[in-house]
């Protein structure tokens, strides 16, 4: 049987190695690897494996082409190997370093023949606003993974928490309804898991050895759940991420914005700010009048807005097409499909503690076009101005 391996990640270093010292204590036989990114600076990275006893080996690895997150993908899958070669060895849990984003990992790990079994995010509750919120540059922060790493601690944040199906909720005296009610709504379909005090009981102490007859504990179930690697990625993808539905609850709004009509490029551009700063965090596809093929991703957080091309809308391709996509983005289309536009759409979601959500609305509303601009036709639509393509680099 192939060894079981699963990734923790998440910006919350303390939320983190407590949930890595909680799957330690619950497993036996199971081993911790974390790569320390922290050193990269000085040309190397520190890697090390650990039981719930403690430290079992420390190390270095070289960076590869000034890139530390290039030296983890080479050195993370012949460690777990080395690992999965011990019969001892019953689990093993690969802890990332802060900024690191589980998605390239998990795919790596699968890539190199190992069988990932859950990829968790653990979270403080508590800091979930103020990651958020974070515009900040990760490499402010100390916590970049190259130099050439442009990512904000708000974006970084916001993907490292959407993409596990799990997340394990650290006890924070700290956190309030309000908090909770964020996290969930952020993240609906996420598999929530409490974590208490990693440190409350060892797997090697007599009294867990006699419970091992016992269900498993939670995190531990969850941890070996299993994992689709394939299906994560579809789940991010903008065309057919499954998108939070509406919720207003402890202060807390998710407002869902679907509408069929296009947007005009130069009032939406214009509202832009407006709209980046209304919550704290929107996610969603859209479409631009001047260019009614091309599906456009929505992702902002921090205070910044990252738009992005997706591809083609379905809707502007021939049909023999079809056949060459997945499946998962065949159903969508299809389970959105409008018999003038397609799967072309707006589909914009705003979460946020005391969104105004009329106000939302009603900016949102004034960036589609008129009735007049409407019934001009594609032909004129495409002749507006194109205020986005600085933004796309078209």
């Amino acid at each position: 049987m192939s060894l079981p391996v699963v990734i923790v990640g998440g910006l919350h270093a303390e939320a983190r190695r407590t949930t890595v010292a909680r799957l330690l204590a619950e497993v036996p036989g199971s081993v911790a690897l974390h790569h320390d990114l922290a050193t990269a600076a000085a040309g190397t990275v520190v890697r090390t494996t650990r039981d719930a006893g403690g430290i079992l080996f420390a190390g270095e690895a070289p960076l590869v082409d000034d890139c530390a997150c290039c030296a983890l993908r080479e050195d993370l899958v012949p460690e777990l190997l080395r690992l999965a070669d011990d019969p001892a060895t019953r689990l093993a849990v690969v802890e990332l370093w802060d900024s690191v984003e589980p998605r390239a990992m998990a795919e790596v790990v699968v890539a190199g023949g190992l069988t990932v079994t859950g990829v968790i995010t653990a979270v403080d509750p508590a800091l979930l606003l103020p990651y958020l919120g974070n515009g900040d540059d990760l490499a402010e922060r100390g916590l970049a993974a190259a130099a050439t790493d442009l990512r904000t601690v708000a974006d970084t944040f916001a993907r490292q928490l959407e993409y596990a199906p799990v997340l394990a909720v650290v006890d924070s005296p700290e956190a309030d309804d309000e908090d909770r009610e964020l996290l969930a709504q952020l993240h609906p379909t996420a598999r929530r898991v409490p974590v208490p005090d990693g440190r409350r009981r060892n797997a090697a102490d007599p009294s867990a050895r006699a419970k091992a007859r016992e269900p498993r504990p939670p995190l531990v179930a969850a941890a070996l759940a299993g994992f689709d690697v394939e299906a994560a990625a579809a789940a991010q993808h903008p065309a057919c991420a499954l998108l939070p539905a509406e919720a207003d609850a402890h202060g807390v709004t998710t407002f869902v914005w679907h509408r069929r009509r296009p947007f005009h490029p130069e009032r939406l551009y214009a509202a832009l700010e407006d709209l980046t700063c209304a919550a704290a965090r929107s996610r969603g596809r859209f479409w631009l009048a001047d260019k009614p093929d091309v599906l456009l991703h929505w992702d902002a957080a921090g205070g910044a807005l990252c738009v992005e091309s997706a591809g083609p809308w379905l809707a502007s391709l021939p049909d023999a097409a079809w056949e060459l996509l997945p499946p998962v983005r065949r159903a969508a289309a299809a389970m959105d499909w409008h018999p003038e536009h397609g799967d072309c759409c707006q589909h914009l979601v705003f979460t946020s503690p005391g969104l105004d959500r009329d106000g939302l609305d009603r900016l949102l509303e004034s960036c589609l076009l008129t009735d007049a601009e409407y019934a001009a036709g594609r032909g004129a639509w495409k002749r507006l101005p194109p205020a986005f393509d600085a933004l796309l680099e078209v």
